[in-house]
């Protein structure tokens, strides 16, 4: 009889391993290119008021087409997490208006860190569980008493970046079921806020001035670790009520 080759007995581990990891590599593949391209750049300001004419003309004689861009973009830049979701943002309230800017970015949002949470979930969610330490395991426990409530709460707190709020949820074994909803409504008033600058925009182009961004983001930071607090109160209740009983 024949030896088994080697290489063909190693074949099958490496199947599921490739399977994992393939998704998160084309995800890092898209980001090195986004930056290789300087697609980070081309969303700004500036960018905006250059361009504003050629995107209000393409809007108003191809609504659902634009609409379909914008959604594609905005899926491709928070899946691949690319810099510019502000700029997004503002832009489909310059472009669709409050109403229909907000609940296009929420969607392209939503849809965007739904992919990359199961891609991470498959890629470092299991791997990482199995081999997770004390710290982990105590930190996935409380996470698995209230996954919605700590989900938005890091949706609410201004200081966790987007990415680390999509992947977190992935590696502490977070189901789909509560990490959609949670997304959406955890990121509803930042994007509120942000496409109400965009609808104003046309009158700040008019007036050849710029959006103060970083004053109109301070006086959100109250208000926004008021919304983490709130959606912590379950957890804490919950604890102090185990405390009393115990």
């Amino acid at each position: 009889m024949a030896a088994e080759d080697p290489a063909d007995a190693q074949t099958p581990r490496r199947s599921p391993r490739l399977k994992r990891y393939a998704p998160l590599l084309v995800l890092a593949a898209v980001l090195v290119a986004a930056y290789a391209l300087g697609l980070h750049r081309q969303l700004s300001f500036e960018a905006l008021a250059q361009h504003r004419q050629t995107m209000t003309d393409f809007v108003a004689a191809y609504p659902v087409a634009a609409v379909a861009a914008f959604l594609a973009t905005y899926i491709l830049f928070t899946a691949a997490m690319i810099p510019g979701a502000l700029w997004l943002t503002i832009g489909g309230g310059f472009l669709f208006g409050l109403a229909g800017g907000a609940v296009a970015t929420v969607v392209g949002a939503t849809t965007g860190a739904t992919l990359l949470f199961l891609v991470a979930r498959s890629a470092l969610g299991e791997p990482l569980r199995r081999r997770a330490g004390p710290f982990l395991k105590r930190l996935e426990s409380g996470f698995q008493e209230n996954p919605f409530s700590y989900m938005l709460t890091l949706r609410f707190l201004p200081v966790v970046p987007f990415p680390v709020a999509n992947i977190a949820p992935a590696v502490l074994g977070a189901q789909l079921w509560h990490y959609i909803p949670a997304t959406a409504l955890g990121i509803l008033p930042g994007v509120i806020a942000y496409t109400w600058i965009g609808s104003g925009l046309g009158a700040v182009f008019a007036a050849g001035e710029e959006p103060n961004l970083a004053g109109f983001a301070r006086q959100l930071l109250p208000a926004f670790f008021a919304l983490a607090a709130v959606s912590l109160a379950p957890v804490l209740i919950k604890r102090l009520r185990s405390k009393k009983s115990a």
